[in-house]
């Protein structure tokens, strides 16, 4: 057996118990185990690693260690997506982050009945960013990228994600159903007459629909408020945005 000397760096350290946070942990493992296991094993999932220095020079996940070496673990900071990598799915406990992304016109997959292996098989299937709270759903090999939600309210929650991401630019909001995700195509108000309520009919004129669902949406009593939560989501360093009563619903009537 080896050992060998760890210290995890910034927001990694979120993954460890208080007592070894900044700390140099000593790890002893077999000869075969790779670097990848060995940051795995002390909690920390390899998806959110952003480079590994043994003894101050560089390796990759792969790599085994020598005997009494340090290893620096530096996260990954920021991540900046093209419009072709914004893909995400959701474990079940996200159920109003979803709702968040795909109101700011991101592609959200969500169910909330989703078990671990089809989370993982339709994330590495179709190159999808898994967000969850569970950290050990990352750490599983076909994982392509993912992140964990350290934050319980759902406003701290969109915030990091577009943070972490860099997607204030790539905002494109009511582009998509909060239901089931589809993209939204505008209709005239009589292609959907019939299923308005009287005060609706009176007052609105513009109409979207999910061709998927068949939901309806309109620019409703919520949409200035939702308005003003997109404006100040889409401009960083903006520390608030309401107070936090009026998450996305299922409508914007």
């Amino acid at each position: 057996m080896l050992t060998a000397h760890f210290v995890f760096h910034g927001a990694l350290n979120d993954f460890l118990p208080r007592q070894l946070k900044e700390a140099h942990i000593p790890y002893t493992f077999a000869p075969h185990q790779s670097v990848k296991h060995l940051i795995e094993a002390l909690g920390v999932p390899h998806v959110e690693v952003g480079q590994v220095r043994v003894d101050g020079h560089p390796v990759d996940s792969a790599t085994r260690l020598p005997e009494g070496c340090q290893v620096d673990v530096y996260p990954l900071e920021q991540e900046s997506l093209t419009d072709e990598e914004t893909h995400f799915i959701l474990d079940n406990h996200l159920g109003k982050l979803a709702a968040a992304l795909r109101m700011l016109g991101f592609d959200t997959l969500y169910r909330n009945d989703y078990q671990d292996d089809e989370l993982a098989a339709t994330a590495a299937a179709e190159q999808r960013i898994l967000l969850t709270r569970d950290r050990r759903l990352l750490m599983r090999k076909a994982i392509p990228r993912g992140y964990c939600i350290r934050q319980d309210d759902p406003r701290e929650q969109i915030r990091a994600v577009l943070q972490h991401y860099n997607l204030h630019r790539q905002v494109h909001p009511f582009q998509r159903c909060l239901r089931c995700n589809h993209p939204l195509r505008p209709v005239t108000k009589a292609q959907v007459m019939e299923r308005l309520e009287p005060l609706t009919k009176l007052y609105f004129d513009e109409f979207s629909i999910c061709p998927a669902c068949n939901q309806v949406y309109w620019k409703g009593s919520h949409y200035e408020h939702m308005q003003r939560m997109i404006n100040q989501l889409a401009s960083p360093g903006m520390d608030d945005f309401g107070d936090g009563e009026n998450t996305p619903d299922p409508t914007l009537c």
